[in-house]
């Protein structure tokens, strides 16, 4: 899942640094994410992942790591053994 989740925020966060050079706790926005890419970013894993993300997802701090993106799709695919994994 990490490695899906990176290769979304390659081609749709429009990040200025590598994503590869990030920690899965990085700060997404501090990277330079903008609120127009993270809806670029939402969108692509709702395909991705064949999942909605609903209203209580629809926030800032979801979409601010690539470990709390682990963790909503996690639970929206209703499978917490996904997260950390590939």
């Amino acid at each position: 899942m990490n490695e899906r989740i990176r290769t979304i925020l390659r081609e749709n966060a429009r990040l200025p640094i590598n994503v590869d050079t990030l920690s899965d706790d990085a700060n997404l926005y501090d990277a330079g994410l903008s609120s127009h890419a993270s809806v670029n970013v939402m969108l692509a894993l709702e395909d991705e992942f064949e999942v909605e993300f609903p209203a209580r997802f629809l926030n800032r701090a979801s979409f601010s790591s690539i470990a709390n993106i682990q963790h909503a799709l996690s639970e929206l695919v209703g499978d917490s053994s996904l997260v950390g994994n590939d």
